[in-house]
């Protein structure tokens, strides 16, 4: 630990050193952005590219993709191992950290909770303090409306009680605990976006979804409609809701991508911290989904029902005033045809191509073969 601090401590107060310069002269402040190889993660990169930042992803490419750096230096690496986030740390001198490296499926959180509390929970703490004792101290984390939980009949806001249904959920508020500690007893900055479901892809069709296997019910709907799949399962049809089914607030990944750069604005800013919600205030249920993705793709797709699944609540709608009133946010998408055509756009027109394009982990430039 003494080495550690030590070697850390040329970071404090290196200002000229902890940023890049561009061909014309200007300074770009580096933000270290763990799991940057992922569907939210690196919508957030090429954001903070265009908002003028060097997004420096760090990432053990364990559900990441090469593919999808593209806007600053790929830099492979788990958050647990403090040499290498030093080594990475020490060369960049990053302002902030974004830390979306944590495993985000309900599902398989039940299945698996050593997943969750080893991954999202111990590494976490441990790069908390690697990050503490490299004097690197604002920080942006990717939290989610899972911690809530609970049974709610109307829009959720930052003072409803965090009683989380699902282990992924648990790990998310534990995270939260910790960094309000670290505030209070290092002095961390710390944001957490308690975002709810993110869908859409890259309106650029740059990027969008790509897991396998995929879990998240938007993609498994289109690739029914693709036919990838001979149906689409609905979990639960019995649910406290108009139709029977789960309810959710559907937020595109693109306004998700700017609200972490306005969230880490404000962290480097040092005049917020807390957490705030990410979403569009509207709810839509799971048939609804179903039928607008019919309407947009013009296909039949076929569902079937199954029992309910632990850890889903029936409802989960946000009230982001908060996230209006603070950081100036509010979601540009809301037409769920809208954010569906761009999913299916993805998977029509680009998903199919990302195996030709390969990345230079150093550069981040692409190459196509």
């Amino acid at each position: 630990m003494a080495l550690l601090r030590a070697r850390c401590g040329q970071h404090a107060g290196g200002r000229d050193n902890s940023t890049a310069r561009l061909d014309h002269g200007d300074i770009v402040h580096n933000i270290l952005v763990t799991g940057g190889a992922g569907f939210i993660g690196s919508q957030t990169c090429k954001a903070l590219s265009r908002a003028g930042y060097l997004p420096v992803t760090y990432d053990d490419m364990s559900r990441g993709h090469a593919w999808a750096v593209r806007w600053g230096p790929l830099e492979r690496g788990n958050i647990a191992d403090a040499d290498r986030m030093r080594e990475v740390i020490n060369r960049y001198r990053p302002e902030a950290v974004i830390h979306f490296a944590g495993y985000g499926y309900v599902g398989e959180s039940m299945e698996s909770p050593d997943l969750y509390y080893g991954n999202n929970v111990i590494r976490t703490g441990l790069m908390l303090e690697t990050l503490r004792l490299c004097d690197v101290r604002n920080i942006v984390f990717s939290s989610s409306c899972a911690t809530y939980g609970g049974v709610h009949d109307r829009a959720i806001d930052e003072t409803v009680e965090q009683r989380p249904l699902s282990t992924y959920g648990f790990s998310k508020l534990v995270v939260e605990r910790m960094l309000s500690d670290y505030g209070r007893a290092f002095g961390f900055r710390s944001l957490a976006l308690r975002y709810f479901n993110a869908v859409g892809a890259d309106p650029d069709g740059e990027l969008g979804e790509s897991h396998d296997p995929e879990p998240h019910f938007l993609p498994r709907v289109l690739r029914t409609a693709a036919g990838q799949e001979p149906f689409i399962a609905l979990n639960g049809d019995d649910y406290p809701t108009s139709d029977g089914t789960c309810v959710r607030d559907y937020v595109h990944v693109h306004d998700l991508a700017h609200g972490h750069v306005l969230a880490v604005q404000a962290v480097i800013d040092g005049g917020t911290t807390g957490a705030i919600n990410l979403g569009t205030g509207r709810g839509s249920s799971l048939l609804e989904i179903i039928q607008v993705a019919r309407r947009v793709t013009g296909r039949n797709i076929a569902t079937e029902f199954w029992p309910r699944r632990d850890g889903d609540p029936a409802y989960a709608v946000a009230d982001a005033r908060r996230a209006a009133l603070v950081l100036g946010w509010k979601a540009a998408y809301t037409d769920m045809d809208q954010i569906v055509a761009h999913s299916w756009r993805w998977m029509c027109n680009g998903a199919h191509r990302v195996r030709e394009v390969t990345i230079e982990p150093r550069a981040g430039t692409e190459s196509v073969r």
